[in-house]
């Protein structure tokens, strides 16, 4: 069965023991059927909204800069950018090196370098810092004096599957986690209670799994405790590195 919109939602039929939709009926489904349809976008939805940084839903944006323009617009599908990801991209035609930017505060560009978006020639040049605007937006000191590269990264919101043959962002090795998100509702749908709850306490477990395979990492702290020899016995003793 291909992993797609049409295969997820006859997941969900066969367990249901439902007459199972063809490429061809598909988009006209109707009554329960239409309902299954929502019932696995519902939980693809509500896998998206627990984590803000699942990695599939990871993208690498690259912006070209105008001379002259400070401010810039989030990617329309953007639900968090990582402001310490912005770089500006080497260009041997404009004569810059890869620079990745420093980050400050939107009030700390307001009273320092805000100048530049009334006064084109007080601050131009190489963007080397980067502000969040209030606006969904990015901002950029110096003004680009020229059509630089910005490249920096974020975490989209997936659109809902539409067309038979739609692919869902999640991986298919947790197929089983939306298809167990969609029998929550298709139980509900149908008044069984008791196996929307079962459905949903599996579901939730899957998420966690998702989690703990995709998100969770273990970061080891590096001593830097110097062993000295105290001259007693062989006993080893620490000094502290000065702070």
């Amino acid at each position: 069965m291909a992993y797609n919109y049409l295969g997820l939602v006859n997941e969900v039929n066969r367990r249901l023991n439902e007459t199972e939709l063809t490429s061809s009926n598909f988009a006209s489904a109707s009554g329960f059927y239409a309902h299954a349809k929502d019932a696995i976008n519902a939980s693809l939805r509500d896998i998206n909204q627990t984590e803000f940084n699942w990695p599939f839903n990871h993208v690498e944006q690259e912006d070209v800069l105008s001379a002259n323009v400070t401010r810039y617009a989030f990617p329309h599908d953007a639900k968090l950018l990582d402001f310490d990801s912005f770089r500006i991209k080497e260009d041997s035609t404009l004569g810059n090196a890869t620079t990745r930017l420093g980050i400050i505060t939107y009030e700390e560009y307001l009273d320092k370098y805000v100048e530049q978006e009334y006064n084109s020639t007080s601050r131009q040049g190489v963007p080397q810092l980067v502000a969040h605007g209030p606006a969904l937006e990015y901002i950029l000191t110096p003004e680009p004096d020229a059509a630089y590269t910005v490249v920096y990264e974020y975490y989209r919101v997936p659109v809902d599957l539409e067309l038979y043959d739609d692919v869902p962002a999640v991986p298919e090795r947790f197929k089983h986690v939306v298809v167990d998100g969609a029998m929550h509702y298709a139980y509900l749908f149908r008044g069984n209670s008791q196996d929307a709850l079962i459905a949903k306490e599996k579901y939730q477990e899957g998420i966690k799994n998702m989690r703990s395979m995709l998100i969770n990492r273990t970061y080891y702290v590096r001593s830097y405790m110097i062993p000295q020899n105290t001259g007693g016995g062989g006993r080893m003793g620490y000094a502290r590195l000065p702070i």
